[in-house]
């Protein structure tokens, strides 16, 4: 049986497959990079094996785990933790999210791959391999056209652009307060999957143009600040990732804005 995951800042999709039956299992998000070992050891033994319908660990021969965090550095350390897990597992594969993307969206295809969820990422696939790759640099840094950094630019606008109306039917909605997203943001952990969540929100009153403006605008800075840098306009740039999913139209109003092209927008890349 092979074991394959799309591991993500705020979720991990897991799917089984054997002699063409696929299964999907979800789980909080897997990322070496944010994540102790103890934690992420607990994540699996206690959400995933658990879960109902999964099967035993001694069926799993093969796993393939692509990841945020997932670098040269710290993809070891997930291997081992999956190898302890999976001990009857002839093969563990450990590799960065945007290989898996890739090779999702383009298989032995040429063209930009981009994920768009609560981080961001994009690179040149030759068909096999990445041949390029703009470093995301984080939702603080980088992460141009994430959730987190969508999040991040609506609170901002919201408490710092004069928008008044806007932001008593956020607090209704929401029922939080300015106080609170600080609170979520500077004293509590993962502040980039809160800014994340706050998409849902923006998604919903993308009617009100300032709104549809400022996701249009985090998207063309995704466009500027990397798939610029691979200077192949020709290529189609494809995605994976909820916030290019639910916000494609403004992703394709920002690409043609840019001069790229569009070719698919999948939810996820683990797809029955």
């Amino acid at each position: 049986m092979i074991l394959t995951a799309d591991g993500g800042s705020t979720k991990t999709t897991w799917m089984t497959e054997e002699n063409g039956t696929r299964q999907l299992f979800r789980t909080q998000g897997l990322n070496p990079f944010h994540q102790t070992e103890d934690e992420m050891r607990r994540i699996i033994n206690n959400e995933l094996l658990r879960q109902e319908g999964f099967p035993c660990a001694a069926a799993i021969s093969y796993v393939h785990f692509y990841g945020a965090g997932c670098t040269i550095e710290k993809a070891p350390l997930l291997a081992t933790i999956l190898c302890d897990t999976f001990p009857a597992s002839y093969d563990v594969e450990v590799g960065s999210d945007i290989l898996g993307a890739a090779r999702a969206l383009f298989h032995n295809e040429e063209g930009i791959a981009c994920i768009l969820g609560t981080g961001s990422n994009s690179c040149l696939y030759d068909g096999k391999e990445i041949v390029a790759n703009v470093s995301p640099m984080g939702y603080i840094l980088g992460d141009e056209g994430s959730g987190a950094v969508l999040g991040k630019t609506f609170v901002n606008c919201l408490y710092k652009g004069g928008h008044s109306e806007t932001q008593k039917v956020f607090e209704k909605e929401t029922g939080l307060t300015a106080a609170e997203i600080i609170e979520n943001v500077y004293r509590r952990p993962f502040p980039n999957r809160f800014l994340a969540s706050l998409a849902t929100f923006i998604r919903r009153h993308t009617d009100e143009p300032w709104i549809e403006q400022m996701v249009v605008e985090c998207f063309r800075e995704f466009f500027k600040r990397n798939i610029s840098h691979y200077q192949r306009p020709e290529l189609p740039c494809s995605f994976v990732g909820s916030i290019a999913f639910y916000f494609e139209r403004e992703l394709r109003i920002a690409a043609e804005k840019e001069g790229s092209i569009i070719g698919k927008v999948m939810k996820e890349p683990l797809m029955l």
